[in-house]
């Protein structure tokens, strides 16, 4: 856990400081009270004592009290700043490398995982850094200086209270060792319950078409359940802490006063008064002793949970990223808008076989190239190795020349317009879609690539048109309008290279025909890549690669695999008879 603290910044350390020194001046006063406290004892059982002086104790108390409040304050105050930093910082950092991450990465980790460190696990150190972290330094100092304070007073006392502080030790330490290893279930627990919540919202629409709520329902009942009972389990061990506390407080009290019973019964007159002073300030200092192992309980009660969040974010923090950085961020051949594979081989981490094989081509300016194959070819695989989304097993890919692990990722993606398979909207307005993320963008380029992307129809029809709108993954529009806008979002971007990810497989002929026709008009001089299942979106494309099993087994026109490749004849002899497809 002390790794996390070093985001925090040096105005946090500094309120730190000052927080220990306020905590010290608090614990201070709370142990000058027992001697204010002995003295009038003491000047009460005197003969001759002036009440002036009575009083003068009483008002000391009274002052150190109110200073002791007063610091109590400030501290919680400055305890809650350096907390809310902390958590701040944390998940920011977090959050960053969950960006860097690989989808190898992410796939390890899983998403409703990283959902829990980014939000749970923060909370809890969060929650032990504002309640606990005034315990944490004022019980260890408040101990030891009540011990100190009480060494020299009697050797009886002093045993019956280490004797309790033995005994609170190894209470603290079994309780301890039992519920900490559950603490790991309960946020691997938590992580499952946030990933059926997760899959419950994503397939609502399935759910009730197959009237699977009650099955679901199940599901996520099994894992509540499973949390709740490692829930209560900690609850009922830790419930034990503050009674066994308690008591062991009482029995302490009843203790000293018997002791100190005993030797005021066999001392002698003289010394009968020092005794009972004694005692009573010996029972002040041995309950401020007690005080603070309850403090230190109450830490232990959230420390174990807060460690176990910590090793939890360290785990992704630590975490060494499979895909580097390269340092190319400009420009440096001629090149403009071509795509090399050469001798390409994936295979995914956990994976025992390659899903692409040996793959060699290359993609000039100005081209449209056409991936297509049977269900599980490799196709998708092979575009989301051009942006890095994972890095090749063996051989590489170029762009303009270079090796695209050569490049600064940033730089790579930005001479790439990519539009995925699955159409992604965010919640915000069309315009913020479309322009997502480049504010350099103007108004007229984002009308353009609406109006390019086929979408200007429904757009328009909306009530606030450019600036509707959408809600989170686009719920609040159709596939084909999500789609059209994906696209719009890519085109507005005016890459070099687009990559088209089935992107067009919502959209119904007539506007996949307007559209393909549109793009070409529009991006000129750029490469597009699509890939693709219907043979009427590829048949004008000037190459056509054809996969299947992850390797290449043709590359040509449309009319010449038709001659040549039989994979690729049997797919358009699947879509469109013999004559639609001679005539194309």
């Amino acid at each position: 856990m002390l790794k996390l603290f070093k985001n925090l910044k040096l105005k946090e350390w500094v309120l730190m400081l000052i927080v220990i020194i306020l905590i010290v001046l608090q614990v201070y006063l709370d142990l000058k009270m027992p001697d204010y406290m002995s003295a009038i004892t003491r000047l009460v059982q005197t003969e001759g004592s002036k009440m002036s002086d009575i009083l003068a104790n009483g008002w000391h108390m009274i002052l150190c009290a109110l200073g002791s409040l007063f610091f109590s304050i400030i501290v919680g105050y400055l305890v809650a700043n350096i907390s809310s930093a902390f958590s701040l910082y944390t998940r920011k950092k977090l959050f960053n490398k969950v960006e860097e991450l690989g989808l190898g990465e992410v796939k390890e980790f899983k998403t409703s995982s990283l959902i829990t460190r980014t939000t749970n696990d923060i909370t809890q150190i969060e929650m032990l850094l504002g309640m606990g972290m005034q315990m944490l330094i004022k019980a260890p100092i408040t101990a030891v200086w009540a011990i100190t304070k009480i060494l020299n007073k009697s050797w009886q006392w002093s045993i019956a209270t280490a004797i309790a502080v033995v005994v609170l030790l190894i209470v603290i330490s079994i309780i301890t060792s039992i519920v900490v290893p559950r603490f790991k279930i309960v946020q691997k627990t938590i992580d499952r319950l946030n990933n059926i919540t997760r899959e419950n919202l994503l397939g609502i629409r399935v759910i009730r078409a197959f009237n699977a709520e009650e099955y679901q329902k199940n599901k996520f009942e099994s894992v509540n359940e499973d949390l709740t009972k490692v829930l209560t389990f900690n609850q009922k061990t830790f419930a034990i802490f503050s009674p066994f506390m308690f008591f062991t407080m009482h029995v302490l009290s009843l203790s000293i006063y018997f002791i100190g019973a005993n030797l005021i019964n066999n001392s002698l007159l003289a010394d009968k008064l020092t005794i009972f002073s004694n005692m009573v300030v010996f029972s002040s200092y041995a309950m401020q002793v007690i005080m603070s192992f309850l403090m230190l309980a109450f830490i232990f009660m959230m420390l174990p949970r807060a460690n176990v969040s910590a090793k939890r974010i360290n785990e992704v923090l630590d975490k060494e990223l499979s895909i580097k950085d390269g340092n190319i961020d400009k420009d440096i051949t001629d090149e403009k808008g071509t795509v090399e594979f050469k001798n390409v081989s994936f295979m995914y981490d956990d994976a025992e076989e390659y899903v692409l094989k040996d793959i060699s081509f290359k993609i000039n300016k100005g081209e449209t190239v056409a991936f297509i194959g049977s269900t599980g070819s490799g196709k998708s695989t092979l575009i989301n190795l051009i942006p890095r989304f994972y890095d090749v097993t063996k051989g590489e890919i170029l762009i303009d020349g270079v090796n695209i692990k050569d490049y600064k990722e940033e730089f790579l993606r930005s001479k790439l317009g990519y539009v995925s398979q699955k159409a992604v909207i965010f919640s915000g307005t069309i315009k913020d879609n479309v322009a997502y993320g480049n504010k350099k963008i103007s108004d007229k380029k984002i009308k353009e690539a609406i109006k390019v992307a086929q979408a200007e129809d429904f757009v328009l029809k909306m009530d606030d048109k450019y600036e509707s709108k959408l809600s989170q993954n686009g719920t609040n529009i159709s596939g084909g309008q999500k789609q059209r806008l994906s696209i719009a979002r890519a085109i507005a971007s005016s890459p070099e290279i687009y990559i088209f990810d089935d992107s067009f497989s919502a959209l119904d002929y007539k506007t996949d025909s307007i559209l393909r026709k549109e793009l070409k008009k529009y991006t000129k001089d750029a490469t597009i890549l699509i890939v693709a299942q219907r043979i009427g979106t590829i048949l004008n494309a000037d190459k056509i690669v054809v996969l299947d099993k992850g390797k290449c087994v043709g590359i040509g026109t449309h009319k010449e695999l038709f001659k040549s490749c039989e994979v690729y004849k049997q797919i358009a002899l699947s879509q469109l008879t013999k004559e639609e497809l001679e005539n194309a």
